[in-house]
């Protein structure tokens, strides 16, 4: 479907202050800017701001792209003949080829990670959004298994997919932090990636194939 003048000067709005709000959050601190002079670098009111994001930390982590939804829906889209664990490492592994801004690994993206590790409020979402993506797949693997209320292993599976996920953006973290270009850490990251599948047990990497 073709975007019209409307849906475009609407998403022409949220970019503008986006990376308004992302300027002033790296220059000068999350908690040091308010959504008033966000405004004001966007050259729109603070009414307009709120009405593209509810939340401040929503500049910063947009429920779009920092959704609870994440792993599952991952899971939810595989393909035929594809386990939960084969679905995340296969899409990560293309997040990570292609330097893609769901895994940070984005020009500019080290002084963006400083910026939201000195944010508490910032980090708080993150932990919780975690918590919510595990427990998000847990769900859908359960129904996809049709397992019963009291077993445990769609939670177990769905915490290690969980930790899987954590250690890349880990990782990515982490050398990016160091200093680190885009390209090596992309490597380092996939050869990790070929690690995890390694090691993972075969439970695990079995667990709810999508039948045909």
């Amino acid at each position: 479907m073709t975007e019209g003048l409307r849906e475009r000067k609407k998403r022409q709005t949220r970019q503008r202050i986006s990376e308004a709000a992302i300027a002033l959050f790296v220059e000068r601190g999350f908690e040091h800017v308010t959504i008033a002079e966000v405004a004001a670098s966007a050259e729109v009111s603070v009414n307009t701001v709120y009405n593209y994001f509810q939340a401040k930390e929503d500049l910063v982590l947009p429920p779009e792209e920092a959704s609870p939804q994440r792993l599952a829906d991952i899971v939810r889209e595989r393909p035929p003949g594809s386990s939960a664990a084969q679905a995340l490492l296969a899409r990560l592994r293309q997040e990570v080829r292609g330097r893609e801004r769901q895994v940070g690994l984005t020009a500019g993206f080290g002084r963006f990670l400083e910026m939201m590790r000195a944010a508490p409020t910032l980090t708080a979402r993150l932990e919780d959004l975690a918590h919510q993506m595990t427990d998000a797949l847990a769900a859908v693997l359960a129904e996809e298994t049709g397992a019963a209320r009291e077993d445990p292993l769609p939670r177990v599976v769905a915490w290690q997919l969980g930790a899987l996920h954590a250690l890349v953006l880990s990782e990515i973290g982490r050398r990016t932090a160091a200093g680190e270009r885009p390209d090596a850490i992309a490597g380092a990251v996939l050869e990790l990636l070929d690690t995890v599948e390694g090691v993972l047990g075969e439970r695990v990497l079995t667990y709810a194939v999508r039948e045909g």
